[in-house]
């Protein structure tokens, strides 16, 4: 009977101590899209012990879990809605990690000839004059925040048949493009990292515009005091360590890199 009752609390302890390191964080479908997270999470694991639980949504969705303290840390890519939840009390503070930029897609034939644009703006120019069918995430993310900015910088207001708003994230909205033959803004890690690219290409990059910075914002305990503040914390530490920097640099798809780590 000893056996069993030592038995027993032995394993409620062990299932104790697996919690104890347990920790959520919010993170962007572009992110989760460009298979990263498959290299960092097992190393996170073997140097900080933290089992990091990912909730994979667009960057408004993941702003709403951080304020409702349903995570512990968010990752993101939107500057001014990150300092919209910094200026609510949500978060302790913003770092960021990370780098790679937006990419226009789409058909190989360029009816909109796109590949001739002088900027982003212009790009997008191109494919409302000829409405040329154009796939938006439209899901509160951050690349659509992005997409949408664009479009007001290109004095375009997106809507007709031509202009389709899926709701969904990265890789639904390029298999959605590649079905239609469509237009499409994409980050380039999520646009390297598809397999269904069909008779799609990119088209346009380079504009100092379409750079996109992804941060770590850990969700204020004052806030929430339940959130694991001191998990986020440790877990901040990898992320901008030596570790971290080697392997975000290192993650090629076909000789091309995805993310460049610039962290401070």
């Amino acid at each position: 009977m000893k056996q069993i009752l030592w038995g027993l609390f032995a394993s409620v302890l062990l299932s104790g101590m697996a919690v104890a390191d347990e920790m959520k964080m919010a993170v962007t479908t572009s992110f989760h899209n460009s298979g990263l997270a498959d290299i960092l999470l097992p190393q996170i694991k073997a140097d900080t012990g933290i089992d990091l639980q990912l909730l994979v949504v667009g960057t408004g969705q993941a702003i709403k879990l951080g304020e409702a303290g349903d995570v512990d840390a968010i990752l993101v890519h939107s500057k001014k809605a990150e300092e919209k939840f910094l200026k609510g009390g949500f978060g302790t503070h913003r770092r960021e990690i990370m780098y790679n930029d937006f990419v226009f897609i789409g058909p190989k034939t360029d009816s909109a000839k796109l590949g001739d644009a002088s900027n982003a703006a212009a790009a997008l120019k191109a494919i409302a004059d000829t409405q040329s069918p154009f796939v938006s995430r439209g899901d509160d993310s951050g690349t659509h925040k992005k997409e949408l900015s664009l479009w007001a910088s290109a004095d375009v207001t997106p809507e007709g048949d031509w202009y389709k708003a899926v709701g969904a994230g990265m890789g639904a909205a390029l298999n959605t493009a590649s079905g239609m033959d469509a237009y499409i803004m994409s980050d380039r890690a999520s646009w390297l990292n598809f397999g269904n690219k069909g008779d799609l290409a990119l088209l346009y990059s380079g504009d100092p515009v379409l750079f996109n910075q992804y941060a770590f914002l850990p969700v204020n305990p004052d806030m929430h005091p339940h959130v694991r503040a001191d998990l986020a914390a440790k877990l901040e530490a990898w992320l901008v360590s030596d570790a971290a920097k080697d392997l975000i640099n290192a993650y090629k798809i076909n000789g091309e890199t995805l993310f460049v780590f610039n962290a401070e």
